[in-house]
């Protein structure tokens, strides 16, 4: 069980930012991380600590660009494993957060040849081959967000997984949850569809992926 957080602001309300990542820590507290978008760049900052001691020592600040928005997304780990190779994963163009599993499986026997033995970088490098993860990698659990360098946000989840999302009159947040929405003053979160990507660049759109047969929605 991990976070998974996407925002997006026309105008920057940190306040309400910061208390996002503070109300996911619930999900994990072996690490946290963020990217964002400045200046037309991705940045991105990720340690080994709670969300509370994150809050304190990242300046959040930094993360408003030059025009006053903010695009970010941001995860809250809850390890099984080892504390390494925690997320985000990125590339210059696109950086990823996901909650759940893909393989368990040996990474030699992975589809990718990845940097690290988290499998969460799968879905990093099936983007990076034009690949459509929530097809790809089947069965698995997801809920994923991306922040693509453009500010553009995607999101997206299966049947496996929790993802939700808030419509705000200068942007949109996605959530793992819908309370982590309501304890951040965020009252009209919606559910994320399964196999839909949620697309976010100043307007919201909807992409339908093909359901598999069978498959039913886990999450209530």
């Amino acid at each position: 069980m991990c976070g998974v957080i996407g925002i997006s602001m026309k105008d920057a309300n940190l306040n309400v930012i910061r208390n996002l990542f503070k109300q996911s820590m619930i999900r994990g507290k072996h690490a946290t991380g963020i990217t964002y978008v400045y200046d037309g760049e991705l940045k991105t900052h990720k340690e080994s600590i709670p969300a509370d001691v994150f809050l304190d020592k990242f300046d959040f600040e930094q993360i408003v660009d030059k025009d006053g928005s903010v695009s970010c997304i941001g995860h809250i780990r809850y390890s099984t494993s080892t504390l390494e190779y925690n997320q985000p994963f990125f590339n210059k163009e696109i950086s990823v957060v996901h909650n759940g599993v893909i393989s368990q499986e040996d990474p030699s026997t992975w589809s990718y040849k990845t940097e690290t033995p988290n499998d969460s970088e799968l879905i990093l490098r099936a983007r990076e081959h034009k690949e459509t993860p929530l097809t790809k990698f089947r069965p698995s659990s997801m809920a994923v967000v991306e922040l693509l360098k453009d500010k553009t946000i995607v999101a997206y989840r299966n049947e496996a997984r929790p993802l939700w999302y808030t419509e705000l009159n200068n942007g949109i947040v996605f959530t793992s949850t819908k309370d982590i929405a309501y304890r951040s003053n965020l009252t009209s979160s919606k559910k994320c569809g399964m196999f839909v990507e949620y697309q976010y660049n100043n307007k919201l759109e909807k992409i339908s992926i093909d359901v598999p047969e069978g498959v039913q929605d886990l999450q209530c």
